[in-house]
């Protein structure tokens, strides 16, 4: 129990007859009497102030409208303090306007006049526009404080008895309560709101926490003043009712005796009557309500109560889903879709989907499954499941509201929808969702897997950006190149070059101008593997825009066009189509190997001539015509390759040579090139045309002939040459005695170096110069030495030093191939050095000219001759 002081003190000799403690503060206004008569006084008390121990009285005046004594009847202060209204039974309202705590700052005026009294009045504050509610027993006036003529409004013309208005609270939008015998009536400051039938005698009226208060009568009275009248019985029973407007439901009601007053106070409801009695009604909390309402399934007055009790949202939604499944039992299945459409965000969506599977609600879990969207709560499987639904109730018009609805307004996964609506075979819808949502890799599987649309999906293609463009080319250009040649050929092109999307690009990308991407032209050829004629024109549209294009295509081309020459039967035409080819490989931009394998493969011979010219291969080009048996050509080939490989002459003898046909002018001619450029050995070429049955002596009788008399003449040459280093020799071998049995005798007068008369000092060699000393100090290299004769004795120092370094390298080859266990690495080593790949002829000295040149000769023979057999 709460703990309860009782205050009290004096305020008036007589009697208080009103009094009203205000919420916000600390203030109470009273109306009583210290005189007899008819003289009103009002007392404003600060009780939070003593004054000897008694709340302190700050104002005190007498209520009395325009002179005239008048009862008080009812009273009301503004809890902003700047307002006082006194109601008088003779129909006036006076106004009290400023601090009604001091006379000083406030003024006092009558309000309103009227002939019926007074029942009530009320302050309404809203925003800062003040308005103050009269009711009397005939009429309902509404004041404007705000404004400085206070303009009065008519409501109606029914009234109230004493204590049957009041004021409600913004719940109600702190309209104004009246209670008449047949209506509750509420108001607004310029209109009469909605009223409620509440049928009896109203005794009192209260508004209190959201609830309005009705003591009502059972038995109408005949009379409405109240005034100073004792008409009911003490024993007479009056029933109090709560009722809750917003909820529209009966709170509590019970009856009472004599009910004098209901005040509402520290969270209940006390009720006091005439017999000393005091009622305490407490209100439930808002659970217990509303497990009561369950109980009675009223489930509408639960929502509605918890929703003016501001319960959270899922206290709400619980009570939705149990109106729902309520509905549910009874078979209301519309209605009860309804409830779990309002727990969506709070209830597992799967807990309804379960209820509604049955073929014959599918319209219910369609509202469901829609709401869930619209309120972008639905997964992968409820995007799934709504487009099923649609698709069975062959609600078309729904389906096509839903895919074409903005982002905004419903969300879902694309992708799931796409492929559910393909699965249905709802391939335009499905390629609409594609398209609106860019999921290029889907419109095009639609387009072209199922609608088989390939002019629009190429056309699609040819939109998308570049990375796009060319990902998706790769994995439909043979479909499209199938049924669209041509339209695929151009977008290739543009992909390959510079590709720009076209004017109606799906996504709106910014693009830069000086941006240049292509994609590799080599990684389509293979889309053209059934068109080789768009491949064509492909390839050389390619090297066309860009000479440097990679190596394949040029090859591809090359193939394409020795395909074309090889199946080319006019003349004419085929000798364009070889000039074509031939172009092609002198572009230098094939692959050397694969153009020759191709030009081999198709039996192109100017190709594979101008192939191995390119490559150096001189003999594959004699071999050629060998094996075409164009002899006159081999010849040719000879003469013109013969200097860069001296060996096509000697392979064209032994050709000649294998031949029985008669081929001995041929044979005449290459020993004549032989002959001339002492290519082989006489030997050689007598025991390589022995082997020809149709080669007579005759046939080689001028090529011995002038071969005998070359190395006739070469001797007698020899021998003249070896007389002359002779004499040279004994002449120097004289000198040399003479220089080491006598003196020298120095004769010369001029410096050898600069031609002027000798003078002393002077500088002799015994090779018979002379120089000033000054002269050979400044151009002499070195002391020891003849400056005139230095660069001929270092040019035979050099021979003498090459002889000594080839004779040690011939030593020490015979050591190591002696010593070795394998000869042959040994010789392989040597030849890999380049040893062998020339022979140099170290001058011998005078007296050993022919030998040297016999032993070298003999080398040679041999050497050929051994290449000849093996």
């Amino acid at each position: 129990m709460r703990s309860l002081q009782l205050m009290s003190f004096h305020a008036y000799k007589l009697r208080v007859t009103h009094l009203f403690q205000l919420k916000q503060h600390s203030i109470l206004v009273s109306v009583g009497q210290d005189e007899h008569g008819i003289n009103p006084l009002v007392k404003v008390w600060n009780l939070d102030k003593r004054d000897s121990g008694n709340p302190l009285c700050t104002r005190i005046f007498p209520a009395v409208p325009s002179n005239k004594p008048a009862e008080v009847s009812c009273l009301s202060v503004h809890e902003n303090l700047n307002f006082m209204a006194i109601g008088f039974t003779d129909g006036s309202v006076v106004l009290t306007k400023g601090d009604i705590t001091r006379d000083r700052h406030s003024k006092t005026l009558t309000l309103h006049e009227g002939s019926s009294p007074v029942t009530g009045l009320a302050f309404r504050q809203m925003a800062k526009i003040t308005h103050l509610f009269v009711a009397t027993l005939e009429k309902v006036f509404c004041y404007t404080l705000s404004h400085k003529e206070y303009p009065k409004v008519e409501l109606d013309t029914h009234g109230c008895a004493l204590r049957c208005s009041s004021l409600a609270d913004p719940s109600q939008d702190s309209q104004f309560i009246v209670a008449g015998d047949e209506c509750v009536y509420l108001y607004q400051p310029d209109e009469r709101g909605p009223c409620f039938a509440f049928d009896g005698h109203k005794l009192l009226a209260k508004w209190h926490r959201g609830y309005l208060f009705l003591l009502i009568r059972h038995v109408k009275s005949p009379s409405k003043t109240g005034f100073g009248s004792s008409e009911s019985s003490l024993s007479e029973k009056q029933v109090l009712t709560i009722y809750d407007l917003d909820n529209k439901f009966i709170a509590y009601s019970a009856s009472f005796d004599d009910v004098i007053d209901v005040l509402a106070e520290w969270g209940s409801f006390y009720i006091l009557t005439r017999d000393g009695k005091m009622f305490v009604l407490q209100e439930k909390d808002t659970q217990t309500k509303l497990e009561m309402l369950f109980k009675k399934n009223l489930f509408v007055m639960a929502i509605n109560l918890a929703k003016s009790q501001h319960l959270d949202s899922d206290g709400l939604s619980e009570i939705f889903r149990q109106y729902g499944d309520h509905l549910y039992l009874k078979g209301d299945h519309d209605g009860s879709i309804q409830q779990y459409i309002r727990t969506i965000g709070k209830l597992e969506p799967s807990y309804v989907i379960r209820k509604f599977l049955d073929a014959q609600r599918i319209h219910n879990l369609t509202a469901y499954l829609q709401a869930l969207h619209r309120q972008s709560l639905a997964n992968a499987d409820h995007t799934t499941l709504l487009l099923n639904c649609y698709t069975k109730l062959k609600d078309s018009s729904k389906l096509e509201e839903f895919i074409k609805s903005s982002e905004s307004e419903v969300h879902f996964d694309v992708e799931i929808a796409i492929k559910v609506l393909r699965q249905a075979g709802y391939h335009s819808h499905a390629v609409f969702l594609a398209e609106r949502h860019q999921h290029h890799e889907w419109y095009l599987k639609i387009q072209l897997e199922d609608l088989k649309n390939y002019q629009e999906g190429l056309r699609y293609i040819g939109r998308l950006p570049f990375e796009q463009t060319e990902s998706n080319m790769k994995r439909y250009g043979k479909t499209l190149m199938h049924h669209v040649p041509e339209g695929t050929t151009l977008l290739l092109k543009r992909l390959c070059t510079n590709y720009q999307p076209s004017g109606d690009s799906v996504e709106k990308v910014s693009l830069d101008s000086s941006l240049f991407v292509k994609a590799n032209s080599e990684e389509f050829i293979p889309i053209f593997a059934n068109n080789p004629r768009e491949l064509k024109a492909f390839l050389e549209h390619m090297i066309e825009v860009d000479p440097r294009s990679s190596q394949g295509v040029y090859d591809t081309l090359l193939e394409l066009r020795l395909q074309d020459w090889a199946h080319e039967q006019d003349p004419e035409k085929k000798t364009v189509r070889q000039g074509e080819a031939l172009s092609l490989l002198r572009s230098d931009n094939t692959v050397f190997d694969k153009a020759l394998v191709l030009c081999q493969m198709h039996n192109f011979k100017e190709g594979v001539l101008y192939l191995y010219e390119k490559g150096k291969l001189y003999q594959q080009i004699m071999h050629y015509h060998m094996q075409t048996e164009e002899y006159g050509k081999v010849i040719d080939a000879c003469k013109r390759y013969g200097d860069q490989e001296g060996c096509l002459w000697e392979q064209a003898l032994g050709y000649f040579a294998r031949k029985e046909e008669d081929c001995k002018a041929y044979i005449s001619e290459v020993l004549h090139h032989i002959d001339q450029k002492n290519l082989m050995p006489p030997l050689l070429v007598v025991q390589t045309l022995a082997h020809n049955s149709t080669a007579t002596l005759s046939v080689i009788k001028d090529y011995l002939i002038n071969k005998l008399q070359r190395e006739s003449q070469q001797i007698e040459d020899d021998e003249c040459k070896i007389c002359q280093y002779r004499e040279e020799t004994a002449h120097l071998r004289s000198e040399i005695q003479e220089l080491k049995a006598s003196a020298k005798i120095f004769q010369k007068t001029k410096c050898n170096m600069c031609n002027s008369p000798l003078e002393l000092p002077s500088v002799h060699f015994l090779c018979s110069h002379s120089f000033h000393q000054h002269c050979f100090e400044s151009y002499a290299e070195s002391d020891a030495e003849c400056p005139t004769c230095t660069p001929e004795n270092r040019k035979v120092m050099d021979l003498l030093r090459a002889q000594d370094q080839k004779r040690d390298l011939h030593d020490h080859f015979n050591r190591q191939l002696r010593s070795s266990n394998d000869g042959f690495s040994v010789v392989a080593d040597y030849f890999g050095r380049g040893v062998f790949n020339k022979l140099t002829l170290v001058t011998d000295p005078p007296g050993s000219k022919t030998a040297g040149s016999l032993e070298v000769n003999l080398q040679r023979d041999l050497l050929i001759h051994t290449k000849r057999n093996s």
